[in-house]
């Protein structure tokens, strides 16, 4: 039977409700923070009071992106889904190179340990520590997601074992797959990769695409048949044209199954609740507005609910 992993417990996929598909809800002190001091989410009274706020409007669920060892506290992150009600999907995986260290382990660890490594994670429990240290002492919080990360440049053979190893992980455990991309670049790259390895395509979202203005490019991806995550909405200046909203308009009457929403709000400059804006309630205000406006409001269903509904849950496994 087909079920969700939310930090807390497993749920079945019409419990999910209206789904946040990409944020960033705990970022402690850590290497991405050394250099990026707004990067730093940590205080767990003004997380639990923000995402009241957006539980009040009707957000249900929220995936956490932040992957093994970049800022990860599944301890806080715990004790914030159950303070807030809110359906949370923690993630193992890898995020870009930026976030670690030259000398981090995993350009070390082999495809196997990998691979093992982001098993554990989904099937015995993430490291309290977040392997900060030589002891590793599981918790009974489950990831519910593999993630992984592709910049501006050509996949390299250290990215490809790390596709390898998602996918391996992927298909041992049926946990669903999202990715980071740079303003959608590379992500039919990546779409072909994962379909080459064997990988459920309908339970892997591709994020931060919406940054990508060829509009052909976009009708490309869609054809892979993976799903795409939309979080630009906020980002566009004023003085120039919303392609979130523009693709939208053009793309979800052909592909109302493949596409998510969500704010990737990793800066704290984003919150309200720490004196920033616009605030993750903006994506049940404003964008729900935006698509009232433009006649794309039947849609939220596809958006906020059956989407991820389905591209969050665990796929059959795939042994052979």
């Amino acid at each position: 039977m087909s079920f969700v992993r939310t930090i807390l417990k497993d749920i079945a996929p019409a419990e999910l409700g209206i789904t946040y598909s990409h944020e960033h809800i705990v970022i402690e002190e850590s290497y991405p923070t050394l250099g990026n001091p707004d990067f730093l989410l940590n205080d767990t009274e003004k997380i639990i009071s923000e995402l009241k706020e957006i539980k009040a409007l009707g957000c249900s669920a929220m995936v956490d992106t932040m992957p093994s060892n970049a800022g990860r506290n599944i301890m806080k992150s715990a004790d914030i889904a159950q303070k807030t009600g809110i359906h949370m999907i923690v993630p193992t995986g890898i995020h870009l190179e930026i976030y670690y260290p030259p000398n981090h382990w995993r350009y070390h660890y082999t495809e196997d340990q990998l691979t093992r490594l982001f098993i554990d994670d989904i099937v015995a429990g993430i490291d309290q520590y977040d392997y900060n240290g030589p002891c590793v002492e599981r918790t009974p919080y489950k990831a519910g997601l593999i993630k992984l990360a592709t910049g501006d440049e050509p996949f390299t053979a250290h990215q490809e074992k790390i596709f390898r190893a998602v996918v391996n992980a992927h298909r041992a455990t049926g946990a669903p797959i999202l990715t980071h991309t740079n303003y959608g670049k590379h992500a039919i790259a990546q779409a072909a990769l994962f379909e080459k390895l064997g990988a459920d395509l309908s339970h892997i979202v591709l994020s931060h695409v919406d940054r990508n203005k060829d509009l052909g490019y976009h009708r490309e991806l869609m054809q892979t048949e993976v799903s795409v995550e939309y979080d630009s909405a906020f980002r566009w200046k004023k003085e120039e044209e919303n392609w979130t909203y523009t693709l939208l308009e053009k793309l979800l009457p052909a592909y109302p199954r493949q596409i998510t929403a969500g704010m990737d709000a990793a800066r704290n400059t984003y919150w309200k609740s720490y004196g920033g804006q616009p605030g993750l309630s903006y994506l049940l205000t404003t964008f729900v507005d935006e698509l009232k406006q433009r006649g794309l409001d039947g849609y939220f269903k596809n958006i906020f609910i059956d989407n991820p509904a389905r591209i969050f849950s665990f796929a059959d496994k795939k042994t052979s």
